[in-house]
């Protein structure tokens, strides 16, 4: 799919803002669905330049790297898998394979796609195959990626070079037949791709000071190793409401709100959830008729959403097939909110 059509209506109405010319007044009206989405961050006005990267709103993709699933048969149903799927591609490929990749893809577009379309988080799920003696890492959900995370990793680099002002964050996680000695390697990898770009733990960030320091990835590591790194941040909070209606999925997240934010990075995850039950009881429908069904509401609740330090205000938004709709715009207007509190 080409970027062009991944995205959408973000990229090319509304007025643009550069950073070389003179920045609109706090006081302006400015519609932020307007930017160019591959360069939103950068376009920001001044308003925003200062505020905590945690208290804006950033959209963001669900199992961003779905998109190059072995599709060949070659790979082996991942582990994390109910047992009884795993024993009936085994005796069944032909007829299970079919329904696990329907709902195991969550993006179409790959991760330069993304990132144009204006995703500046990416979940990033890890995993080393079953009996491989090589020490490559992959991607999973339902079965294995054909692309090595050390490549993923290398075309988000070359994205950044050619966006110096984007921010991108990186989360590490739900690990899979990682030893310590592959939890080593990736790090090395991440800190050999990344360099001067990764932006080590502080107290605060904001865009200002991520551009006067050249530091343009935030990386999340779900694992204790990230203690012995500055360079890797904790593991980022993910709401996950495990529900596959969008009504009880917003009502899970309303009562969470009730309960505050967290005070760093976390993530509303607006993604569904589907058990094997319910992929057999709807055989003709795949997950991205599913999703695709759900978002006018879900989308609907998003634009009620406030990013900001309150209680009950989001930060990082992130869902599925993120660039097949008005999901990311919606999420960088969020930020129109922090203007107007500030004027």
């Amino acid at each position: 799919m080409e970027a062009g059509v991944c995205c959408g209506s973000g990229e090319t109405f509304g007025r643009r803002f550069d950073m070389s010319s003179e920045a609109p007044s706090e006081g302006s009206l400015v519609l932020l669905r307007g930017l160019s989405m591959d360069s939103w961050m950068a376009s920001l006005p001044s308003g925003l330049w200062d505020i905590p990267l945690w208290n804006l709103a950033i959209p963001g993709s669900h199992n961003a790297i779905t998109y190059c699933l072995d599709k060949n048969d070659r790979s082996p149903i991942d582990l994390k898998q109910p047992d009884m799927l795993q024993k009936l591609d085994k005796c069944m490929k032909p007829l299970v394979r079919p329904f696990v990749y329907k709902w195991a893809v969550t993006q179409e577009c790959s991760v330069r796609e993304q990132l144009d379309c204006g995703v500046r988080y990416c979940d990033l799920r890890i995993a080393h195959l079953p009996n491989d003696s090589s020490s490559d890492l992959y991607f999973y959900h339902g079965v294995y990626t054909t692309i090595t995370v050390e490549t993923v990793l290398k075309e988000i680099r070359t994205w950044l070079d050619a966006h110096p002002k984007e921010i991108v964050i990186l989360s590490c996680s739900h690990f899979q037949d990682l030893s310590q000695e592959l939890h080593t390697l990736l790090i090395s990898t991440i800190k050999s791709v990344f360099n001067s770009k990764l932006c080590p733990k502080t107290d605060v960030v904001t865009l200002r000071s991520l551009w006067s320091s050249g530091y343009q990835v935030i990386v999340s590591y779900e694992h204790n190793l990230a203690n012995c790194h500055k360079e890797l941040w904790s593991h980022i909070p993910y709401w996950w409401a495990n529900k596959c209606k969008a009504e009880a999925l917003i009502e899970e997240f309303e009562r969470r709100k009730q309960h505050g934010r967290p005070g760093s990075f976390f993530v509303t995850g607006i993604n569904l959830t589907v058990d094997l039950k319910y992929i057999c009881s709807h055989p003709t429908e795949s997950l991205k008729d599913m999703v695709m069904s759900t978002y006018p509401m879900l989308l609907s609740w998003v634009r009620e959403q406030k990013p900001g330090s309150r209680v009950d205000s989001l930060n990082i938004i992130a869902a599925d097939f993120v660039t097949e709709s008005d999901f990311i715009p919606t999420v960088v207007a969020l930020n129109e909110n922090l203007l107007r509190r500030n004027t």
